[in-house]
């Protein structure tokens, strides 16, 4: 008996164990940066005291920290990617490879010293006392002193220093606009280390994890240029810029630089642009968010970059209500980078010609103020997660505010995935965003099969569900780091249906939907499954006297129904190729679903008619 209680002791305290282990938990980042800037030869140095806590169940022996900068090097694992895919992003290259070089040529490979981008760890102490570090490239390996325990929190002084790249993806000096400094992905960056362990992968040009925390930098430049960003100016009566508080006297201090302070609450990134003829715009909106303009004062870009300021409220207020209050008291939009990329609090943004180059840019950075810089994905295994949640987003606000058609979804964007699948290049959406064999196949995947995530989950839950579900997305996993099964998850709870089976067919495989009308006999409709995946099915049928009865055949596997006014009729099981049911009248057209919110490959099987 002794030994029985002893037994059933140890599997409590092992299940205890277990429970906690799978609770949710995060780490946790105090960043206080201080650097110069040195604008006449783009290079700095600066100073990182970096307070980390550990709120893992796991003892961590090493650290990592993300060094961006040095991907723009010759020799970088960048360099060799850009190289060696078959369809290389235009930005990154100098020209189309040859018969007898069929490689693209890389415009890193083909950077000077002067042009380089670096970024060296100079010193670094944990807890006071100097630790052993070796940098791999994009990545520094830290040896530490002594692990951190889990709960405990010690603290990293580091001393570094950069150089600025030339403009070649993203981050960097002289961009295409002429805009000087677009400081992406600049200092050196903990590494995210979650419940799947450490994320310290080499940066390819794809895209970024990690750790949530604050920041208090303050960078010090020449006194010509104007900088915007991430989080709160704290110091606008130094600089005599963002400067509104009439009550408080200028201090504007002597000498060749200003001292710019910002504090960023909460945030996992901290990204700034600079430039000596930037014009800064604030507008105040209704729902008290301060949205600041920041882009070159000319002619060429005068008018567009106003026309955006109204349009980029509209868009905020329309990504409140669907998904969620924007949390911060500030957003900026900056002229910077070499396209449209989003960060804390703020996004880079090129061009500005006319409104329609823009418009497109601002409101999908804008959506991923949701769809990443609070709801953190770790993009680089589930790029679809913010890239699609964001594409559709954003397309159903721009038919709202652009086009005045509302903001019900449609397949208008469903081409490009067709394409990916009639040109035998589709690759599972698990696929890891740096590893896609090429640049179509990731960008496609992400962003349009990402997008039609959400748009078919319409047609299986209903719209009423899917807005539900994205509003509870919000609520549940803002300031966290949620996962496919998360938002599953929080679907499953607010529709009342299974969707493992959804999540693993759409974003595990590259299995395609086909389903058909394989007979139609007097009364009697006989339907196929001709595609590996299985969906749902919604039927119209149209009688012979004019009248028209819909019909709706749930999953079996869904275990539930979406709201509908369609007869219902029996589920129908995956492993079961056809199925059969009558109908009252005689039938003149049968088709399936005529919402084509599916994404059935081939729609020609779709449609009968009795003529």
């Amino acid at each position: 008996m002794k030994r029985f209680l002893q037994l059933i002791m140890l599997v409590s305290a092992v299940s205890i164990t277990a429970q906690n282990n799978t609770a949710y938990w995060q780490q946790h980042v105090n960043y206080t940066m201080d650097v110069d800037v040195d604008v006449a030869n783009y290079k700095y140095n600066g100073t990182q005291n970096l307070v980390y806590t550990n709120n893992s169940p796991d003892v961590l022996e090493k650290v990592f920290y993300h060094l961006y900068f040095n991907a723009f090097q010759p020799g970088s694992e960048m360099d060799a990617r850009v190289g060696s895919i078959i369809d290389p992003d235009k930005r990154m290259v100098v020209n189309k490879g040859t018969k007898e070089n069929p490689f693209y040529e890389s415009r890193i490979a083909k950077l000077k010293p002067d042009q380089v981008g670096y970024l060296n760890v100079m010193t670094l102490q944990q807890n006071g006392i100097d630790v052993n570090y070796k940098a791999e490239g994009t990545v520094l390996i830290v040896a530490l002193n002594n692990p951190i325990q889990p709960g405990e929190t010690v603290t990293f002084d580091m001393t570094f220093e950069g150089q600025i790249p030339e403009m070649i993806r993203r981050a960097g000096r002289n961009s295409e606009d002429g805009v000087a400094l677009s400081m992406a992905q600049w200092y050196p960056k903990m590494a995210e280390y979650d419940f799947e362990g450490w994320h310290a992968d080499a940066y390819i040009a794809r895209e970024f994890h990690g750790v949530w925390g604050n920041f208090d930098v303050t960078l010090h430049l020449d006194k010509k240029y104007t900088v915007g960003g991430t989080g709160y100016l704290q110091n606008p009566q130094e600089i005599g810029h963002g400067y509104e508080d009439k009550t408080k006297p200028l201090t504007i201090k002597k000498g060749k630089k200003h001292s710019w302070h910002f504090v960023a609450p909460n945030v996992h990134d901290f990204t700034w642009a600079a430039d000596p003829d930037f014009k800064h715009d604030i507008l105040k909106t209704k729902s008290g968010t301060q949205l600041h303009f920041l882009y070159k004062n000319n002619k060429k870009y005068a008018n567009a970059w106003k026309e955006i300021q109204p349009l980029t409220e509209k868009a905020l207020d329309y990504f409140n209500e669907t998904i969620g209050p924007y949390p911060w008291k500030q957003y900026s939009v900056i002229q910077g980078g070499d396209g449209g990329m989003e960060y804390a609090m703020c996004t880079l943004i090129s061009g500005g010609e006319t409104l329609g180059s823009i418009i497109g840019t601002v409101f999908h950075e804008l959506a991923h103020a949701w769809f990443q810089q609070l709801l953190a994905t770790n993009e680089s295994k589930h790029s679809w997660m913010d890239e699609g949640c964001t594409t559709y987003i954003a397309t159903l606000a721009s038919n709202k505010i652009l086009k005045n058609k509302g903001d019900k979804p449609k397949s208008d964007n469903y081409s490009r995935y067709f394409y990916l699948v009639n040109a035998e290049i589709e690759e599972p959406l698990t696929t890891h965003a740096d590893r896609f064999n090429t640049n179509t196949a990731f960008s496609t995947a992400s962003y349009t099969k990402g997008s039609m995530f959400l748009t078919q989950l319409n047609y299986i839950i209903g719209e009423d569900n899917v807005k539900k579900s994205l509003k509870k997305y919000y609520d549940d996993f803002k300031f966290k780091h949620p996962t496919p099964n998360d938002f599953q998850r929080v679907a499953e709870k607010v529709s009342g249906i299974q969707l493992d089976w959804y999540l693993n067919e759409w974003i595990e495989t590259i299995h395609t939907i086909d389903y058909a009308i394989a007979k139609v006999e007097e009364n009697n409709i006989t339907l196929a499954r001709v595609g590996q995946m299985p969906m749902p099915i919604d039927v119209r049928v149209t009688y012979s006297d004019g009248s028209f009865q819909d019909f709706y055949i749930p999953l079996k596997m869904m275990k539930g129904e979406k709201p509908s006014t369609a007869t219902l009729k029996r589920d129908w099981a995956w492993s079961n190729r056809f199925y059969s049911f009558s109908t009252p009248k005689e039938i003149k057209k049968v088709e399936i679903d005529i919402s084509s919110l599916m994404a059935d490959i081939n729609r020609g099987n779709n449609v009968f008619f009795n003529y």
